[in-house]
């Protein structure tokens, strides 16, 4: 980095805005659609993405979700009582060691997220509609690396802080 910029940041054209501002913008533009398309089936975008953590990894335990959900473990906590409240998910003792709860998708939670599929999906085309199959493999793999390359940072940083 020179004098505090970047050298990607300094290749973008005069008044571009930065690349990690378009990210924010297109994350709260999902995260508003979705929060719509969800509303009617009883969930935020939040409470979506840690179901589908939980239908794509299996059984976690709340610090493990909240990490694979980007949460603060305390927000998680409260989601996860409010999850299992409803019936969408259910914690059970870790085996060898039960004072870890793990908590796993109900049938009642695989169920609300079929019917959130059509609504997400809608979404999800929307975004890529005006894209070639190359643009949108591009794009993947756009976002991919940068979720990759900070998450390495990230990784970096907390490994240095403790």
């Amino acid at each position: 980095m020179m004098g505090g910029v970047s050298t990607s940041a300094q290749q973008q054209p005069a008044g571009a805005p930065l690349t990690l501002y378009l990210v924010k913008r297109l994350e709260l533009v999902i995260r508003a659609l979705l929060d719509d398309a969800l509303r009617p089936l009883g969930l935020t975008t939040l409470q979506y993405t840690a179901l589908t953590v939980l239908e794509a990894s299996g059984a976690l335990s709340s610090a493990q979700l909240a990490r694979r959900s980007f949460l603060r473990p305390q927000t998680m906590h409260e989601m996860v009582l409010a999850l299992e409240k409803r019936g969408l998910i259910a914690r059970t003792p870790k085996a060898g060691n039960k004072r870890v709860l793990l908590a796993g998708l109900t049938d009642a939670g695989r169920a609300l997220l079929a019917d959130c599929a059509p609504p997400v999906a809608e979404v999800e085309q929307a975004l890529l509609a005006d894209m070639s199959p190359g643009q949108r493999a591009t794009f993947r793999e756009g976002l991919q690396h940068g979720v990759t390359a900070l998450g390495a940072l990230s990784g970096h940083r907390r490994s240095q802080e403790a």
